[in-house]
């Protein structure tokens, strides 16, 4: 199976190639940026196609993040994988900001706990903890960072996500036993988790949490009759 991977959820617009038969991603590109996707996803695309060999006949299955992260962001990467997919008649799977940041540290070791913290601004977070295993004991949400740091207190659980940092800097009791700072997940693992995903349980629609901060303006709009 090749997998197809697109990720601009959050400070990075990436995409991937992976062949499950080799058991390797082929191609793959990530460019850091916090904004300016929707200009730089389709080129991007275009030249991991182009690395990987293969068109998007060859291509069994499109995989996307969903969010949570940025509102603009994640919308430009699932409109693209939609896109694509009714394109070229693939299916499409939507994958978690949460899950793809979790999911390399509990292959690398799934005996400790994980909390994945991504910022959602005004001194929130977007919160998941899981537990040895990878069973989830806290389910995607926003919380308020103080509500984060209790929620994911005990068995001195690893830190991942854009706003690991923060979380650890107001960490009070025993000390995490690591902390990763990363701005977004690593293409190679969305991948992975794309190709593991079931279609029918993994639509490719947005993970918000939240109400976006922008609202329309209706002061000047006239009353409708």
């Amino acid at each position: 199976m090749r997998i197809f991977a697109i990720d601009t959820a959050l400070e990075a617009c990436s995409a991937a190639v992976l062949d499950t038969e080799l058991g390797t991603v082929v191609a793959r590109e990530s460019m850091p940026m916090a904004r300016g996707h929707a200009e730089a996803l389709m080129p991007l695309i275009a030249r991991v196609l182009e690395m990987s060999g293969a068109d998007f006949k060859a291509i069994d299955r499109i995989a996307v993040t969903t969010g949570p992260g940025s509102f603009t962001g994640m919308r430009v990467g699932i409109a693209a994988a939609r896109g694509l997919g009714l394109a070229a008649g693939k299916p499409v799977v939507g994958l978690s900001t949460l899950a793809a940041f979790a999911a390399p540290l509990l292959a690398a070791d799934d005996t400790l706990p994980v909390v994945v913290a991504i910022d959602a601004r005004h001194d929130h977070v977007y919160l998941e903890v899981l537990a040895a295993g990878g069973h989830v004991l806290v389910t995607p949400r926003v919380v308020p960072i103080p509500e984060a740091v209790r929620l994911s207190a005990g068995g001195k659980p690893r830190l991942v996500g854009n706003a690991a940092n923060i979380l650890a800097a107001a960490w009070h009791g025993h000390a995490p036993s690591a902390v990763e700072q990363r701005a977004a997940p690593d293409i190679d693992w969305v991948a992975r988790l794309g190709a593991a995903a079931t279609e029918s349980a993994s639509p490719p629609k947005p993970l918000y949490l939240r109400a976006p901060d922008a609202q329309p303006q209706n002061a000047g709009q006239l009353a409708r009759r």
